[in-house]
């Protein structure tokens, strides 16, 4: 299956470079990208010979649970949205429209695989059993991440842009030298891939065939900078660049993420160094819920993604092939009221953390000028009178 790249802007051609060198490169521009694609926005199977084989054991049990795992991170995300604009939350960044991609990618990983991710994978994490209420106390300002990376193998949120990247690397580098066969992911966006760090973990995961999958979710946004103006050639095809594949998956489909996920993953057990996947999706919502999309974006572009929402067309899927009833919709549709009550419940009665506690864990042991700063600050608390 094939989609129209959002890069296929024609190449401008300089004075010093010869006509047919210009159309030869305006022919490669032309060229659509190749899509790994197994299920269709209508809901329809497609058979790939290649990458049909990587979810050969997914059973009508599994499609479910794919399933209630996308609608439920969903619904999270939906409540999430709802408390920032409620005033509970400073900031929230929404995932709406990528699902497919987290789960699909998420649901690929062995609990000994190690994942770095942005500050948008709150579905991945829910694959990693991450409490959802977890991510929440950053965007509350009432901590710093909220559990413990090494209990479900998944970092930090990671806000700077890009540098989770070279983090992942560096762990990977580790996890060869150890001689173990698990992987690692690093999760980024496509505004992402214009960083610095990014190439530079490129340049390194390839030198040092590092088992790490690089996952793009290309969500056709870096905010209000469209693709097109970033790239002028497929973000997986930059890999190629750097000596490792690169692919291209429908992010949107819920089964190629998987397919494509795991046989990126397996590459890497093998030994086989860096892979590229770019899942191709599209961010429905706002960049966070400080922007306001409708001042950069088109409502038709929207419109036309919406046909190709990833729960729908699992959803079709299972109701045409006899995958789930309406009992199962039923019963998901409560287990995802019950999750959005409890997740309301449990951050509006987050405690407000020690005042104090800003001055801990700053450097591993003391540090002259952090104490310095924390007795001025803790003065300065003190010369207020009943909090006046």
């Amino acid at each position: 299956m094939t989609v129209e790249s959002t890069a296929a802007r024609k190449p401008r051609r300089s004075s010093g470079t010869k006509r047919t060198a210009g159309k030869t490169a305006a022919a490669a521009q032309s060229a659509e990208p190749q899509l790994v694609q197994l299920l269709t926005p209508e809901g329809d199977r497609v058979d790939d010979p290649e990458f049909a084989p990587y979810v050969a054991d997914i059973t009508a049990d599994d499609l479910r649970g794919l399933y209630r795992d996308m609608v439920l991170t969903r619904r999270f995300d939906a409540e999430a949205t709802a408390l920032q604009r409620q005033g509970e939350l400073g900031l929230w960044a929404s995932l709406l429209g990528q699902e497919a991609a987290q789960i699909g990618s998420g649901r690929a990983l062995r609990d000994d695989d190690y994942v770095f991710p942005t500050y948008r994978e709150h579905g991945v994490a829910w694959c990693r059993g991450v409490d959802p209420t977890n991510l929440l106390g950053m965007f509350r300002g009432v901590n710093h991440g909220g559990w413990d990376p090494n209990s479900n193998n998944f970092h930090l949120y990671t806000i700077v842009i890009g540098s989770q990247t070279l983090h992942a690397t560096g762990y990977a580098m580790g996890v060869t030298k150890d001689g173990a066969d698990s992987a690692v992911i690093a999760y980024f966006g496509d505004g992402a891939s214009s960083q610095g760090d990014v190439n530079e973990a490129f340049t390194f995961s390839a030198v040092y065939n590092a088992p790490v999958v690089f996952f793009c979710q290309n969500n056709q946004w870096a905010i209000s900078e469209p693709t097109e103006r970033q790239t002028r050639v497929p973000l997986y095809q930059r890999a190629s660049g750097f000596g490792f594949p690169g692919i291209r998956v429908d992010g949107n489909d819920v089964l190629a993420c998987l397919a494509v996920t795991r046989w990126a993953l397996e590459r890497a057990r093998r030994g086989e160094g860096p892979t590229l996947v770019e899942a191709f999706t599209y961010r429905m919502g706002a960049h966070t819920t400080s922007d306001d999309p409708t001042k950069y974006r088109r409502d038709e572009e929207r419109e036309a993604w919406e046909h190709k929402d990833p729960i729908l067309r699992l959803k079709t899927y299972l109701e045409t092939s006899g995958g789930a009833d309406e009992a199962f919709f039923a019963e998901l549709e409560t287990e995802s009221e019950t999750m959005g009550k409890r997740v309301r419940e449990v951050v509006r009665a987050m405690p407000d953390p020690d005042t104090m506690s800003i001055f801990e864990n700053v450097y591993a042991d003391g540090h002259a000028l952090v104490d310095e700063e924390r007795a001025q600050f803790a003065a300065y608390l003190a010369s207020f009178e009943e909090g006046h």
